[in-house]
Protein backbone atom coordinates (compact mmCIF):
# COMPACT_ATOMS: atom_id res chain seq x y z
CA UNK A 1 0.00 0.00 0.00
CA UNK A 2 2.63 2.30 0.70
CA UNK A 3 4.44 2.02 -2.38
CA UNK A 4 1.44 2.30 -4.34
CA UNK A 5 0.74 5.70 -2.92
CA UNK A 6 4.45 6.61 -3.00
CA UNK A 7 3.87 5.87 -7.00
CA UNK A 8 0.88 8.14 -7.06
CA UNK A 9 3.05 10.79 -5.43
CA UNK A 10 5.58 10.40 -8.26
CA UNK A 11 3.05 10.59 -11.05
CA UNK A 12 1.57 13.78 -9.88
CA UNK A 13 5.18 15.30 -8.95
CA UNK A 14 6.06 14.46 -13.01
CA UNK A 15 3.07 15.49 -14.35
CA UNK A 16 3.00 18.78 -12.54
CA UNK A 17 -0.11 21.02 -13.12
CA UNK A 18 -1.46 18.88 -16.32
CA UNK A 19 -1.94 15.85 -14.11
CA UNK A 20 -5.56 17.55 -12.93
CA UNK A 21 -6.90 17.40 -16.86
CA UNK A 22 -6.87 13.80 -16.54
CA UNK A 23 -10.81 13.19 -14.76
CA UNK A 24 -13.63 11.12 -15.59
CA UNK A 25 -17.13 11.82 -15.30
CA UNK A 26 -19.03 14.67 -13.54
CA UNK A 27 -15.80 16.44 -12.53
CA UNK A 28 -13.53 16.43 -15.51
CA UNK A 29 -12.72 19.87 -16.97
CA UNK A 30 -14.79 21.03 -19.41
CA UNK A 31 -13.27 23.01 -22.41
CA UNK A 32 -15.72 25.15 -24.40
CA UNK A 33 -16.31 27.43 -27.01
CA UNK A 34 -18.79 30.31 -28.23
CA UNK A 35 -19.77 30.08 -32.02
CA UNK A 36 -21.13 32.69 -34.04
CA UNK A 37 -22.42 31.10 -37.66
CA UNK A 38 -22.76 34.11 -39.28
CA UNK A 39 -26.17 34.72 -41.41
CA UNK A 40 -27.01 31.95 -44.21
CA UNK A 41 -24.04 30.28 -43.04
CA UNK A 42 -25.57 26.60 -42.53
CA UNK A 43 -24.08 24.14 -44.39
CA UNK A 44 -24.11 20.27 -43.26
CA UNK A 45 -21.04 19.49 -44.40
CA UNK A 46 -18.97 22.66 -43.19
CA UNK A 47 -20.54 21.64 -39.63
CA UNK A 48 -19.16 17.98 -40.42
CA UNK A 49 -15.61 20.00 -40.70
CA UNK A 50 -16.65 22.08 -37.85
CA UNK A 51 -17.32 19.75 -35.00
CA UNK A 52 -14.25 17.24 -35.77
CA UNK A 53 -12.05 20.48 -35.40
CA UNK A 54 -13.73 21.67 -32.31
CA UNK A 55 -12.85 17.81 -31.56
CA UNK A 56 -9.57 17.68 -32.45
CA UNK A 57 -8.57 20.58 -30.18
CA UNK A 58 -10.43 18.75 -27.08
CA UNK A 59 -13.47 21.31 -27.23
CA UNK A 60 -16.29 19.40 -25.49
CA UNK A 61 -19.21 21.89 -25.36
CA UNK A 62 -20.05 24.65 -27.87
CA UNK A 63 -22.28 27.32 -27.12
CA UNK A 64 -23.83 28.13 -30.50
CA UNK A 65 -25.45 31.49 -31.18
CA UNK A 66 -28.97 31.11 -32.76
CA UNK A 67 -29.79 35.05 -34.25
CA UNK A 68 -29.17 33.14 -37.50
CA UNK A 69 -30.35 29.53 -37.08
CA UNK A 70 -33.39 27.66 -37.52
CA UNK A 71 -34.54 25.14 -34.35
CA UNK A 72 -33.63 22.69 -37.45
CA UNK A 73 -30.80 23.77 -37.87
CA UNK A 74 -29.80 23.41 -33.68
CA UNK A 75 -30.88 19.64 -34.38
CA UNK A 76 -28.73 19.07 -37.13
CA UNK A 77 -26.28 20.15 -35.40
CA UNK A 78 -26.73 18.04 -32.26
CA UNK A 79 -26.94 15.18 -33.92
CA UNK A 80 -23.72 15.99 -35.45
CA UNK A 81 -21.86 17.03 -32.22
CA UNK A 82 -23.13 13.81 -30.44
CA UNK A 83 -20.87 11.99 -32.52
CA UNK A 84 -18.33 13.18 -31.18
CA UNK A 85 -19.54 13.26 -27.91
CA UNK A 86 -19.93 16.93 -27.65
CA UNK A 87 -22.82 19.20 -25.81
CA UNK A 88 -24.61 21.62 -27.48
CA UNK A 89 -26.33 24.75 -26.21
CA UNK A 90 -28.12 27.32 -27.44
CA UNK A 91 -26.95 31.00 -27.56
CA UNK A 92 -29.29 33.48 -27.53
CA UNK A 93 -29.57 37.31 -27.15
CA UNK A 94 -31.97 37.95 -24.07
CA UNK A 95 -32.80 41.94 -23.85
CA UNK A 96 -30.50 42.95 -26.32
CA UNK A 97 -32.40 42.27 -29.26
CA UNK A 98 -31.16 43.89 -32.39
CA UNK A 99 -33.41 43.81 -35.80
CA UNK A 100 -36.25 42.43 -33.48
CA UNK A 101 -39.36 42.72 -36.13
CA UNK A 102 -41.83 41.86 -33.63
CA UNK A 103 -40.20 44.18 -30.80
CA UNK A 104 -39.91 46.15 -33.08
CA UNK A 105 -43.64 47.63 -33.75
CA UNK A 106 -43.41 48.12 -30.12
CA UNK A 107 -41.32 51.16 -28.67
CA UNK A 108 -42.41 50.82 -25.50
CA UNK A 109 -41.09 47.89 -24.77
CA UNK A 110 -37.40 49.17 -25.10
CA UNK A 111 -34.56 50.65 -22.16
CA UNK A 112 -34.76 53.82 -21.31
CA UNK A 113 -31.86 56.01 -20.28
CA UNK A 114 -31.76 58.77 -18.29
CA UNK A 115 -32.01 61.49 -20.73
CA UNK A 116 -35.61 59.48 -21.41
CA UNK A 117 -34.54 58.18 -24.50
CA UNK A 118 -35.70 54.47 -25.55
CA UNK A 119 -33.02 52.12 -26.94
CA UNK A 120 -34.97 51.69 -30.42
CA UNK A 121 -34.48 55.44 -31.01
CA UNK A 122 -31.07 55.84 -29.34
CA UNK A 123 -28.15 52.99 -30.32
CA UNK A 124 -25.69 53.36 -27.55
CA UNK A 125 -22.19 52.96 -28.72
CA UNK A 126 -23.43 50.70 -31.91
CA UNK A 127 -26.38 50.34 -34.14
CA UNK A 128 -27.10 46.92 -33.02
CA UNK A 129 -27.40 47.59 -29.27
CA UNK A 130 -31.11 47.83 -29.45
CA UNK A 131 -32.28 46.83 -25.83
CA UNK A 132 -35.58 45.89 -24.34
CA UNK A 133 -36.40 46.55 -20.79
CA UNK A 134 -36.96 44.11 -17.91
CA UNK A 135 -39.88 46.43 -16.54
CA UNK A 136 -42.15 45.54 -19.32
CA UNK A 137 -44.22 43.05 -18.96
CA UNK A 138 -45.18 42.58 -22.37
CA UNK A 139 -41.29 42.66 -23.58
CA UNK A 140 -40.27 40.40 -20.77
CA UNK A 141 -42.91 38.10 -21.69
CA UNK A 142 -41.52 37.98 -25.44
CA UNK A 143 -38.21 37.28 -23.68
CA UNK A 144 -39.87 33.76 -22.26
CA UNK A 145 -41.46 33.01 -25.33
CA UNK A 146 -37.93 33.39 -27.04
CA UNK A 147 -36.57 30.83 -24.47
CA UNK A 148 -39.50 28.65 -24.99
CA UNK A 149 -39.11 28.05 -28.56
CA UNK A 150 -35.74 26.59 -28.14
CA UNK A 151 -36.88 25.12 -25.38
CA UNK A 152 -38.63 22.61 -27.78
CA UNK A 153 -35.16 21.58 -29.19
CA UNK A 154 -33.92 18.41 -27.54
CA UNK A 155 -30.91 16.87 -26.82
CA UNK A 156 -29.54 20.61 -25.68
CA UNK A 157 -26.98 20.92 -23.39
CA UNK A 158 -28.74 24.22 -22.13
CA UNK A 159 -30.96 27.15 -23.27
CA UNK A 160 -27.49 30.01 -22.68
CA UNK A 161 -28.38 33.18 -21.93
CA UNK A 162 -26.49 36.43 -22.56
CA UNK A 163 -27.16 40.18 -22.65
CA UNK A 164 -29.04 39.48 -19.27
CA UNK A 165 -28.13 42.72 -18.08
CA UNK A 166 -28.62 46.65 -18.82
CA UNK A 167 -26.73 48.56 -21.25
CA UNK A 168 -22.79 49.56 -19.99
CA UNK A 169 -23.57 52.35 -18.25
CA UNK A 170 -19.26 51.87 -18.13
CA UNK A 171 -17.34 50.36 -20.78
CA UNK A 172 -14.12 48.14 -19.85
CA UNK A 173 -11.25 50.48 -19.53
CA UNK A 174 -9.34 48.61 -22.38
CA UNK A 175 -12.80 49.20 -24.55
CA UNK A 176 -13.17 52.60 -24.09
CA UNK A 177 -10.21 54.70 -26.32
CA UNK A 178 -12.37 52.48 -29.33
CA UNK A 179 -15.29 55.26 -28.57
CA UNK A 180 -12.96 58.03 -27.94
CA UNK A 181 -14.85 57.99 -24.23
CA UNK A 182 -13.20 58.43 -20.92
CA UNK A 183 -16.21 57.16 -18.66
CA UNK A 184 -14.85 58.51 -15.09
CA UNK A 185 -18.39 59.06 -14.53
CA UNK A 186 -21.60 57.86 -15.02
CA UNK A 187 -23.43 59.52 -17.87
CA UNK A 188 -26.54 60.01 -18.54
CA UNK A 189 -27.31 59.05 -21.81
CA UNK A 190 -25.38 55.45 -21.28
CA UNK A 191 -27.58 55.23 -17.71
CA UNK A 192 -30.80 52.77 -18.64
CA UNK A 193 -33.33 51.73 -16.27
CA UNK A 194 -35.42 54.52 -16.24
CA UNK A 195 -38.61 53.14 -18.40
CA UNK A 196 -41.94 55.24 -17.27
CA UNK A 197 -43.53 52.05 -15.49
CA UNK A 198 -40.10 51.43 -13.81
CA UNK A 199 -40.38 54.88 -12.48
CA UNK A 200 -43.96 54.44 -11.43
CA UNK A 201 -43.10 51.45 -9.57
CA UNK A 202 -40.43 53.24 -7.69
CA UNK A 203 -42.00 56.14 -6.74
CA UNK A 204 -45.24 53.74 -5.55
CA UNK A 205 -42.51 52.05 -3.49
CA UNK A 206 -40.55 54.94 -2.15
CA UNK A 207 -42.10 57.94 -2.73
CA UNK A 208 -39.64 59.25 -4.94
CA UNK A 209 -39.16 59.85 -8.49
CA UNK A 210 -35.37 59.04 -10.18
CA UNK A 211 -35.67 61.56 -12.53
CA UNK A 212 -36.37 64.22 -10.29
CA UNK A 213 -33.10 63.51 -7.74
CA UNK A 214 -29.93 65.29 -8.71
CA UNK A 215 -27.75 62.30 -8.42
CA UNK A 216 -29.34 59.07 -9.12
CA UNK A 217 -26.63 57.06 -9.55
CA UNK A 218 -25.43 57.29 -5.71
CA UNK A 219 -28.86 55.94 -4.91
CA UNK A 220 -28.65 52.39 -3.28
CA UNK A 221 -32.36 51.79 -3.61
CA UNK A 222 -32.75 53.23 -7.33
CA UNK A 223 -29.89 50.98 -7.77
CA UNK A 224 -30.99 47.61 -5.94
CA UNK A 225 -34.45 48.18 -7.75
CA UNK A 226 -32.99 47.87 -11.25
CA UNK A 227 -30.61 44.76 -10.34
CA UNK A 228 -34.35 43.19 -9.08
CA UNK A 229 -35.62 43.79 -12.38
CA UNK A 230 -32.69 41.62 -14.26
CA UNK A 231 -32.52 38.83 -11.42
CA UNK A 232 -36.70 38.28 -11.10
CA UNK A 233 -36.15 38.02 -15.21
CA UNK A 234 -33.97 35.50 -15.52
CA UNK A 235 -35.16 33.69 -12.29
CA UNK A 236 -38.68 33.31 -13.71
CA UNK A 237 -37.04 31.67 -16.99
CA UNK A 238 -34.69 29.38 -15.03
CA UNK A 239 -37.94 28.14 -13.23
CA UNK A 240 -40.19 27.52 -16.19
CA UNK A 241 -37.26 25.85 -17.71
CA UNK A 242 -36.49 23.81 -14.81
CA UNK A 243 -40.63 22.53 -14.87
CA UNK A 244 -38.82 20.96 -18.46
CA UNK A 245 -36.17 19.98 -17.47
CA UNK A 246 -34.35 22.21 -19.10
CA UNK A 247 -30.87 24.12 -17.92
CA UNK A 248 -30.21 27.49 -17.78
CA UNK A 249 -27.28 29.22 -17.96
CA UNK A 250 -25.45 32.54 -18.75
CA UNK A 251 -22.60 34.38 -20.03
CA UNK A 252 -22.16 36.92 -17.57
CA UNK A 253 -19.44 39.81 -16.53
CA UNK A 254 -15.98 39.09 -15.05
CA UNK A 255 -17.55 38.72 -10.96
CA UNK A 256 -19.97 40.03 -9.34
CA UNK A 257 -18.89 43.44 -7.81
CA UNK A 258 -17.61 44.55 -11.61
CA UNK A 259 -20.58 43.28 -13.49
CA UNK A 260 -23.00 45.42 -11.48
CA UNK A 261 -20.72 48.24 -11.67
CA UNK A 262 -20.58 48.27 -15.08
CA UNK A 263 -23.64 46.73 -16.45
CA UNK A 264 -25.73 46.76 -13.46
CA UNK A 265 -25.66 42.83 -13.78
CA UNK A 266 -26.54 40.71 -10.15
CA UNK A 267 -25.90 37.50 -11.43
CA UNK A 268 -24.91 36.02 -7.74
CA UNK A 269 -28.95 36.58 -7.38
CA UNK A 270 -29.46 34.41 -10.70
CA UNK A 271 -30.54 31.00 -10.03
CA UNK A 272 -29.04 29.54 -13.09
CA UNK A 273 -27.53 25.91 -13.50
CA UNK A 274 -23.65 27.70 -14.56
CA UNK A 275 -22.23 30.84 -15.12
CA UNK A 276 -19.36 31.67 -17.61
CA UNK A 277 -17.89 34.72 -16.90
CA UNK A 278 -16.64 36.65 -20.12
CA UNK A 279 -12.83 37.12 -18.05
CA UNK A 280 -11.43 39.07 -21.46
CA UNK A 281 -8.49 40.11 -18.90
CA UNK A 282 -7.14 42.90 -21.85
CA UNK A 283 -10.16 44.12 -22.00
CA UNK A 284 -9.28 45.97 -18.55
CA UNK A 285 -5.61 45.88 -19.15
CA UNK A 286 -5.21 43.03 -16.60
CA UNK A 287 -2.64 39.85 -16.77
CA UNK A 288 -3.17 36.45 -16.53
CA UNK A 289 -3.24 36.59 -12.85
CA UNK A 290 -6.24 38.27 -12.79
CA UNK A 291 -8.07 35.40 -14.68
CA UNK A 292 -7.59 33.45 -11.46
CA UNK A 293 -8.51 36.20 -9.70
CA UNK A 294 -12.18 37.21 -11.47
CA UNK A 295 -12.71 33.18 -11.48
CA UNK A 296 -12.23 32.87 -7.55
CA UNK A 297 -14.40 35.62 -7.32
CA UNK A 298 -17.23 33.60 -8.98
CA UNK A 299 -16.74 30.41 -7.49
CA UNK A 300 -16.93 32.00 -4.21
CA UNK A 301 -20.56 33.08 -4.96
CA UNK A 302 -21.08 28.89 -4.16
CA UNK A 303 -23.97 28.95 -6.23
CA UNK A 304 -23.40 27.08 -9.58
CA UNK A 305 -20.54 26.00 -11.53
CA UNK A 306 -18.22 28.57 -12.95
CA UNK A 307 -16.59 28.24 -16.48
CA UNK A 308 -14.02 31.58 -17.11
CA UNK A 309 -14.30 32.78 -20.59
CA UNK A 310 -11.60 33.42 -22.47
CA UNK A 311 -10.87 36.43 -25.25
CA UNK A 312 -8.35 34.36 -28.02
CA UNK A 313 -6.86 37.18 -29.25
CA UNK A 314 -5.89 38.39 -25.96
CA UNK A 315 -3.29 35.56 -25.73
CA UNK A 316 -1.69 36.37 -29.97
CA UNK A 317 1.58 37.50 -28.60
CA UNK A 318 2.54 34.25 -27.14
CA UNK A 319 0.32 31.04 -27.50
CA UNK A 320 1.71 29.29 -24.32
CA UNK A 321 -0.05 32.39 -22.60
CA UNK A 322 -3.52 30.36 -23.63
CA UNK A 323 -2.07 27.52 -21.42
CA UNK A 324 -1.29 29.27 -18.69
CA UNK A 325 -4.62 31.00 -18.88
CA UNK A 326 -6.56 27.71 -18.60
CA UNK A 327 -4.39 26.29 -16.21
CA UNK A 328 -5.17 29.19 -13.69
CA UNK A 329 -8.48 29.12 -14.37
CA UNK A 330 -8.75 25.54 -13.45
CA UNK A 331 -6.83 26.32 -9.98
CA UNK A 332 -8.75 28.79 -8.79
CA UNK A 333 -11.73 26.84 -9.16
CA UNK A 334 -13.52 26.89 -12.68
CA UNK A 335 -15.09 23.44 -13.68
CA UNK A 336 -13.69 24.18 -17.50
CA UNK A 337 -13.20 27.77 -19.90
CA UNK A 338 -15.00 28.72 -22.90
CA UNK A 339 -13.10 30.02 -25.69
CA UNK A 340 -13.91 33.21 -27.54
CA UNK A 341 -13.68 31.67 -30.12
CA UNK A 342 -12.31 28.54 -31.09
CA UNK A 343 -12.43 29.81 -34.62
CA UNK A 344 -9.79 32.71 -33.78
CA UNK A 345 -7.36 30.55 -32.69
CA UNK A 346 -4.09 30.90 -34.49
CA UNK A 347 -1.85 27.51 -35.73
CA UNK A 348 0.46 27.98 -32.44
CA UNK A 349 -2.80 28.45 -30.52
CA UNK A 350 -4.06 25.50 -31.98
CA UNK A 351 -1.12 23.37 -31.43
CA UNK A 352 -1.37 24.35 -27.96
CA UNK A 353 -4.73 22.87 -27.60
CA UNK A 354 -3.96 19.64 -29.51
CA UNK A 355 -1.12 19.16 -26.78
CA UNK A 356 -2.93 19.57 -23.66
CA UNK A 357 -5.52 17.22 -25.00
CA UNK A 358 -2.80 14.83 -26.19
CA UNK A 359 -0.98 15.30 -22.69
CA UNK A 360 -3.82 16.25 -20.28
CA UNK A 361 -6.92 13.33 -21.17
CA UNK A 362 -9.70 16.09 -20.69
Amino acid sequence: MKKKALLFLLLIFYFGNNFVFSQSGKDKFVIASWISPKKGDFKLEEWKNKISYYDSLGISEILVEVQHLSNNNLLEIISLAKMKKIKVHAWMWTLNRPGDSLAMKHPEWYSVNRKGKNSLEYRPYVDHYQWLSPFHPDAREHIKNNVRNLMKIKGLASVHLDFVRYVDVILPIGIQPKYDLVQDHEMPEYDFGYHPLAIKKFKEMFGKDPTKMEHPEISDEWRQFRYNAISSLVNEIVEMAHKDNVKITAAVFPYPELAKHLVRQPWDDFNIDAAYPMIYNNFYYQGINWIGFATKQGVNVGKFPIFSGLFVPSFKENSKDLEKAILIAKKNGAKGVALFTADLLTDEQKAVMVNLKKNSGY
